[in-house]
């Protein structure tokens, strides 16, 4: 277990970072995605969370580019992954539907080129630390699907822990073999920090992608004694200050090694927040397609490559980072399928001044199905009833406005219907085993 010091001396805040010009460094950029779990909008200080404090995500953010506009695609789990890894919508790769539990038979498909695969082969070393719950059979573990290394949890510690129960427990894994059963949620944030600081340090000379999808602060919550009653926040504030604690260190060992200039670093989570958190000032929380279910706190962090002290307010996704890394790391986008994330590497350069690449963002509930959608500052819900809602003036979503905006409405209505076609021309399936 690592020694963890509340409070690192890396976390005071920090100066802005100019842009390089292109071509400064010869080397393809590393890649950290730290992909935290069920966090809501407001849990940091850097945005304006009153009693939880992080420091060393707010250094990052201060030395960065804080997102305010920043959308999953999807309000839970397993699909916001599949999500993220693919590119693409959750649906459209047959992962829309709810969260893989350990008796699944179906994962991501393994014709899909995974976020890990297209960096693979441009030399890239791949490594997945932390929570997967994107399929448990062989075709659909993280060794499987592009990632030279895996330590962590397969599934979620909730309700999935009973499916396991008579074989001990959830166990952690390193590439496949267990490490220790069962799985105890107060140290699994501090193994990961580890083993994440352990894999850039084994692949220092070389361009890598960690991914870093944590388990925290997905309930059952767990702290170790050393972060526990720390945070004016409760149970969930001590494990929002220990993730950030953890965040802290990651930059660190990048300073500490001469990697900070080659690396970009995102920190954001997977939905909004589960019982017991808020995503104040948004409505709704995970599970839900209010903004509080899909509009989630992301930093980017990468001195020469992204801005520093910037505010982003344009709209981006989870889904945007693949082509953004593929076209920073000189990869190309497979030519044989729909991908709907968008090169946002003008908004981490010039993040005032750069346009969002979507003309519309297309929020998918539970199950896959389709239920909103927003382009500028408009978002219609579709079903049961239309309900428009101004989020420039009414973050909050408490006031439709759909009456006198017929044309307004319309034009979303087009925009869904449009996506829906061409969703069902271009869908592609999970993968199963029989």
């Amino acid at each position: 277990m690592l020694a963890a010091a509340a409070g690192s001396a890396g976390c005071s805040p920090g100066a802005r970072n100019k842009v390089e010009a292109k071509g400064s460094d010869t080397k393809p950029p590393n890649f950290i995605i730290i992909f935290v779990d069920d966090q809501g909008y407001q849990d940091l200080g850097c945005y304006g969370s009153p009693t939880i404090k992080t420091p060393c995500i707010d250094r990052m953010a201060a030395e960065g580019t804080r997102f305010t506009d920043f959308y999953v695609a999807a309000p839970i789990c397993s699909p916001s992954r599949a999500a993220l890894l693919t590119g693409c919508y959750p649906a459209r790769v047959g992962l829309g539907n709810w969260v893989q539990r350990p008796d699944s038979r179906i994962g991501i498909h393994p014709d899909e080129v995974t976020l890990a695969e297209l960096l693979k082969g441009k030399g890239y070393a791949t490594a997945c630390i932390g929570k997967w719950h994107l399929g448990f059979l062989p075709p659909f573990v993280p060794t499987s699907q592009g990632f030279d290394y895996y330590f962590g949890l397969y599934h979620n510690l909730d309700l999935e822990a009973d499916y396991l129960a008579d074989e001990g427990g959830v166990p952690i894994l390193r590439n496949g073999q267990v490490v220790k059963r069962p799985a105890d949620p107060a140290e699994l944030t501090e193994l990961y920090t580890q083993e994440a600081i352990g894999f850039i340090r084994r692949s220092k000379d070389e361009p890598f992608f960690l991914y870093l999808p944590h388990t925290m602060a997905h309930q059952p919550l767990g702290i170790s004694e050393k972060f526990k009653g720390k945070s004016a926040g409760g149970l969930y504030g001590d494990v929002i200050e220990c993730l950030d604690w953890s965040t802290g260190r990651i930059l660190d060992t990048l300073r500490q090694l001469d990697l900070d200039r080659r690396t970009i670093v995102i920190y954001t989570s997977d939905n909004g927040p589960g019982p017991g958190a808020s995503a104040l000032p948004l409505r709704g929380r995970k599970l839900t397609t209010y903004e509080g279910g899909l509009r989630v706190p992301c930093i980017a962090w990468g001195p020469g490559h992204v801005a520093g002290g910037k505010t982003c307010r344009e709209l981006a996704t989870s889904m945007d980072f693949y082509p953004t890394f593929a076209n920073l790391a000189g990869a190309g986008l497979p030519s044989d399928r729909v991908i709907d994330g968008r090169d946002i590497g003008p908004l981490l350069i010039e993040p005032d001044k750069a346009k969002s690449p979507h003309d519309a963002f297309f929020y998918h509930g539970n199950l896959g199905e389709l239920v909103a959608v927003r382009s500028g500052k408009w978002k219609l819900f579709l079903n049961p009833q239309p309900a428009l809602y101004d989020l420039e003036q009414d973050i909050s979503e408490q006031q439709n406005v759909v009456k006198g905006n017929g044309a307004i409405v319309r034009a979303l209505r087009d925009k869904a219907i449009a996506f829906q076609e061409d969703m069902r021309r271009n869908i592609r399936p999970a993968g199963q085993v029989r």
